[in-house]
């Protein structure tokens, strides 16, 4: 069956060569790197490390950040305190810690702290290869202390975090509380984990035992906007942002600011607040050029607010900086909207280029690949591949993509199911995105159940009326349509 169209798209750019074969064509890249290297682990140790006298074990405490402060010792305050950290300051770490395991391969924090700036490097810079680097020092730092390693298992928890991988995530970092519950940056990475698995309650406790410690000053920025973004995800949108606005005044150091400053945009963002969204992206980039994150928003709030040129060159900016495959994708469909099928069909192409690469490093793509699949290439495909996603992590965010490519696909009474799991609170989601009850709005419509339909499609551009500069003009057309709605109370899950 031929994949539904809703105006214009790009020819030709599915990721797949061929069709797949039944129900095994998803490729396990993480799961087979994460096994390979655990089983390994001894090799891989014995590999990086070198001959030395009596080891020294000595853990030396973080030095403490201050405006005097050394590039590698504002990172080393950073990643060992589970806060964001500059990417030069993170290559200065590196490098640090890499020339002391060198000297002392016997230092299992050392290893520890390396592998820990390499997910963050990596993360940051959307490098993927920075992962199989993080995973070989966490490993080796298993090795030379044991399975009694806090510091390494908190890390193999964020890089699994990194590569989508949430059963492994999950594992370590609950390994990692056990070690340490008083600890505060062994829940973070767990809370993502539950998230992950579509766990929500699961992440509320976790928030509330992270919320009743006594973190630091210094940590405390960052427990703030961790609690931000579980209120998001939970719809409690004004708490989301008192959080995230109170870590943005006591952050530390620019680079953190700037992370929560970006967290900002992005939630003025998705209630639709172009100027505020560009103004957090704005002072997010001045304080740390190298937020990522922040370019690629100021591209989005630059479209939506019809300031095209900028926008192209802010997207433009970011992914000459980091290539994110997300962002990518973003440019591509914003070209697509403006009816530059070259330039959209280039950028697709990058976006499957820069999957492959992620891929290499142990990332699980397969969701943006799905997303990819149903809108511009193969739905077929992008149901087989979000349905084994679905099994592994039930997450909402799969829930709404595997719905959109099930309609997509045309099996709408199966689409909606799923659709109906994104955006119910009692099933966990409480987000409020104008892109799943958008999707939620159009499957209606394909199954003649046209008041759920105009409501849901209303409500999508209620919640941010510029969300997606394709799928905009498309809830626009079905409500015309569907003409205006007649008087009937609205559903208690909208209240």
């Amino acid at each position: 069956m031929e994949n539904r169209q809703y105006g214009p798209s790009v020819p030709g750019t599915s990721l797949v060569a061929e069709p797949p074969p039944p129900r095994r064509r998803r490729r396990r890249w993480l799961r087979r790197v994460l096994v390979t290297a655990l089983a390994g682990g001894a090799a891989a140790g014995a590999v990086l490390m070198l001959p030395t006298p009596e080891p020294d074990r000595r853990a030396a405490p973080p030095p403490a950040a201050g405006p005097r402060a050394q590039p590698q010792a504002l990172a080393l305050a950073a990643v060992t305190s589970g806060v964001p950290a500059a990417l030069p300051d993170l290559a200065a770490l590196i490098g640090q810690q890499e020339s002391r395991v060198r000297a002392q391969p016997q230092d299992a924090r050392a290893w520890a702290v390396l592998g820990s700036a390499y997910v963050e490097r990596g993360r940051r810079s959307a490098d993927a290869a920075n992962y199989a680097k993080a995973e070989r020092a966490l490993l080796t730092s298993m090795e030379v202390r044991g399975s009694g390693n806090a510091e390494a298992l908190g890390g193999l928890a964020a890089l699994a975090n990194a590569r989508r991988d949430f059963p492994a995530a999950k594992r370590y970092g609950e390994q990692a509380l056990k070690l340490a519950p008083k600890r505060w940056t062994a829940y973070p990475p767990l809370i993502d984990a539950y998230n992950g698995l579509g766990d929500y309650k699961a992440a509320r406790s976790a928030l509330d035992k992270l919320m009743g410690l006594r973190a630091g000053a210094a940590a405390r920025p960052a427990v703030m906007a961790r609690a931000s973004a579980v209120y998001r995800d939970r719809g409690w949108r004004e708490d989301a942002v008192a959080q995230l606005t109170d870590a943005a005044a006591a952050a530390r150091t620019p680079a953190e600011q700037a992370a929560y400053l970006t967290g900002l945009g992005q939630l003025a963002w998705e209630r639709g607040d172009r100027e505020d969204a560009l103004r957090h992206f704005e002072a997010a980039v001045r304080l740390d050029p190298d937020q990522r994150t922040a370019r690629s928003g100021k591209g989005r709030a630059l479209a939506a607010l019809g300031r095209t040129d900028e926008a192209l060159t802010a997207y433009r900016t970011a992914l000459a900086k980091q290539p994110d495959p997300q962002d990518t994708l973003e440019l591509g469909e914003l070209y697509e909207s403006l009816g530059q099928f070259s330039s959209a069909r280039q950028q697709y192409d990058l976006m499957r280029e820069r999957v492959r690469r992620a891929a290499d490093g142990g990332v699980d793509e397969e969701l943006l690949i799905g997303q990819f699949e149903a809108d511009h290439g193969d739905a077929q495909d992008a149901v087989l591949r979000l349905e084994e996603e679905w099994q592994r992590q039930p997450a909402i965010e799969v829930a709404d993509a595997l719905g959109w490519a099930l309609h997509r696909a045309g099996d709408d009474q199966e689409a909606l199911k799923y659709a109906s799991i994104a955006t119910d609170k009692d099933k966990g989601g409480g987000v409020r995105s104008a892109l799943y009850t958008f999707h939620r709005g159009m499957i209606e419509r394909e199954l003649e159940q046209y008041g759920p339909a105009r409501r849901h499609l209303q409500e999508a551009l209620r919640i941010n009326p510029y969300f997606s500069p394709l799928r905009v003009p498309t809830a626009q057309a079905a409500l015309r349509e569907l003409g205006d709605v007649p008087d009937e109370p609205a559903p208690d899950e909208e209240d």
